[in-house]
């Protein structure tokens, strides 16, 4: 198949790009500047934000089928579908599960009861769809530079799902970790390990809060999985690793790869120092359902969690993040509210 994979050079869509390759598909990517890593990909540089502009270089290409990974907005949803129109007869759209209610009900932006879980495909979504206050935004935006201002995952969704020339298959993601994860996922604890931190502190709603994830291998061979298959044509599937474990039992498996002999420690959220506590409402979990794409698709991850991890602490422990920020380390603070248990 011949396969144009927006935003094709980043954290998740290296491992997509590679698997397709070795498939034998014939991919292309459209990104912003040239990236002589991805050796002889067809590659068009364009601004994803005027990408109507590119549709005779699209044109050239004739994709078969559109993955877009970076599209957060009704207004880049638009602008996509006029331009996939006349060039491909599929698209692959990457959403994420923070447009469930549930996801509102954690950030504190969505009122009413919990939401029931697990969260299949048709769980309600939010009704607030300003998810993120806008200085939240402009800090996502200094770590995915093709982020809108106008970040709404729903109106993208919504503008695809109502497209009745295009066939779309939507993927909601979960957290992805992995290598080249730009947001760092296991550095805190990595860091505290490495400091010698002989106890590491968790307050009791975030170490039993479960959160969805996915190792970056894993879910690029899903999309892939999606973007070749007629049947994920019209639907909308969860990608997620499951059991989803509680945040004490995940952080216990990434320090038992590093062979860490301390111990976590859980307290009240009141007797936890302000820099560990994460706002919201943590009584909301986030588990959910992955079973369509198993069933449908027969989706199974090749890496298994032990050597995902592993392959995530090996490249973490290579390529730390440029700036850390000190007051996500306060061992005095830490240190005190040991103290208090003693």
């Amino acid at each position: 198949m011949r396969i144009l994979v927006i935003g094709g050079n980043g954290f998740i869509g290296s491992p997509l790009v590679r698997e397709l390759r070795d498939s034998g598909h014939q991919v292309a990517v459209f990104h912003r500047r040239h990236d002589a890593g991805l050796g002889d990909v067809e590659q068009i540089q364009g601004d994803r934000n005027r990408f109507v502009e590119y549709r005779n270089e699209l044109s050239r290409f004739a994709p078969e089928v559109i993955v877009d990974l970076i599209l957060s907005s009704g207004d880049q949803a638009r602008e996509l579908m006029r331009t996939v129109r006349d060039v491909a007869a599929r698209l692959v759209a990457i959403s994420s599960m923070d447009v469930y209610r549930a996801w509102g009900v954690l950030h504190g932006v969505e009122p009413g009861p919990l939401e029931p879980l697990p969260l299949r495909e048709d769980s309600p979504l939010r009704t607030t769809r300003q998810l993120y206050p806008a200085e939240t935004v402009q800090m996502m935006q200094r770590v995915f530079s093709w982020l809108d201002d106008r970040y709404d995952k729903i109106a993208a969704e919504e503008t695809i799902r109502g497209d009745p020339q295009v066939q779309w298959t939507v993927l909601r993601l979960p957290m992805v970790y992995g290598p080249k994860d730009p947001l760092h996922r296991f550095f805190p604890l990595l860091k505290r390990i490495a400091d010698g931190r002989s106890s590491i502190l968790l307050s009791d709603d975030f170490a039993a809060w479960r959160g969805p994830r996915g190792y970056v291998e894993n879910v690029a061979h899903a999309i892939a999985i999606a973007a070749t298959s007629d049947r994920a044509a019209g639907s909308v599937y969860n990608i997620c690793e499951e059991p989803t474990l509680p945040e004490l039992e995940w952080q216990r498996k990434i320090a038992g790869q590093m062979k860490w002999a301390g111990r976590f420690v859980v307290l009240a959220r009141e007797r936890v120092p302000k820099h560990l506590l994460l706002p919201g409402n943590a009584a909301q979990h986030v588990v959910a359902s992955s079973e369509r794409i198993r069933s449908e698709l027969g989706y199974r991850e090749p890496v298994e969690s032990d050597e995902a991890i592993r392959r995530t602490i090996a490249w973490e422990q290579q390529n730390p993040p440029s700036s850390i920020h000190k007051e996500q380390f306060d061992y005095a603070a830490e240190d005190a509210a040991f103290a208090k248990t003693a």
